[in-house]
């Protein structure tokens, strides 16, 4: 197995994606909150956050064409790693890439379906680095 690919392995175990409304675990290091808005029915006070990092996110725009349907995932995907490396978004990513290297870190989102889910391209950009 390549450095690279030990590298990736490594730092995908650290990589967590979980739902803002499963309960935390010892294991999650870092809760950052991705999402744009606000998760419904969550206090803040009661969220166990470190971060919400809003400007990861995906643009509204592309977050309202998206709808979170399974079928436009792939373009979706596409998509979203374009605009995480735009001037708008490069730099929360680069945050996250640096909190990635230092300890684990969970990515949570409210989205339902995490399988085709922001975080989850999220994820895999972060992995990569």
């Amino acid at each position: 197995m390549d450095g690279r690919r030990r590298k990736e392995m490594a730092q995908g175990r650290r990589v967590h994606v979980r739902r803002i409304y499963e309960p935390a675990t010892q294991g999650d290091g870092r809760r950052v909150l991705v999402d744009r808005i606000w998760p419904r029915g969550v206090a803040k006070d009661e969220a166990r956050l470190d971060e919400w990092c809003k400007d990861v996110a995906p643009s509204t725009e592309l977050r309202e064409w998206y709808g979170h349907d399974p079928v436009k995932f792939e373009e979706f995907d596409r998509r979203y790693r374009a605009e995480l490396h735009d001037a708008r978004h490069s730099e929360a990513l680069r945050h996250l890439q640096e909190e990635a290297r230092h300890g684990p870190l969970t990515l949570l989102t409210a989205t339902k379906d995490r399988d085709h889910s922001a975080a989850v391209v999220l994820r895999s950009e972060l992995v990569r680095a």
